[in-house]
């Protein structure tokens, strides 16, 4: 049976979950935090700083994406998952997209271009786990 991980994420937090069992229950692997992700603008920024043409949380966001790519990148050189399904809400979606390195990229099964990523383990698979789907 093929491994399945599920990425859950939004600007300020990605989770990582793994598919397990007969029941398809996700069980938790990693979680990753961004706090600059929320902050206001004015908050990352000096008056040193010249105008940008990307906000520097825009930035940070990027920045936090790589930073999930590069570790399911290493993920599947290691062998830890055979097929991906991204849940975010469509910019960063967007974003993880366009950084998943192109083997990586191959192992996506489906997006989801919902911010589902607050929701608690069991109400997260009712979105993303064949035959608990609820209408999307």
């Amino acid at each position: 049976m093929p491994t399945t991980w599920i990425v859950a994420a939004d600007s300020s937090r990605a989770r990582i979950l793994r598919v397990v069992g007969r029941e398809h229950r996700l069980v938790e692997i990693q979680d990753f935090v961004n706090p600059k992700g929320r902050m206001d603008e004015r908050e990352l920024i000096t008056d040193a700083h010249p105008r940008q043409e990307t906000t520097a949380v825009e930035h940070e966001t990027e920045l936090f994406a790589k930073q999930i790519d590069r570790y399911l990148d290493k993920a599947r050189v290691k062998g830890l998952f055979d097929k991906l399904h991204l849940v975010a809400p469509p910019k960063f979606l967007g974003l993880l997209r366009h950084n998943l390195g192109k083997e990586t990229a191959k192992r996506v099964a489906e997006e989801i271009d919902k911010d589902l990523s607050w929701l608690d383990v069991r109400e997260l698979e009712k979105y993303v786990v064949p035959g608990k789907a609820r209408e999307r």
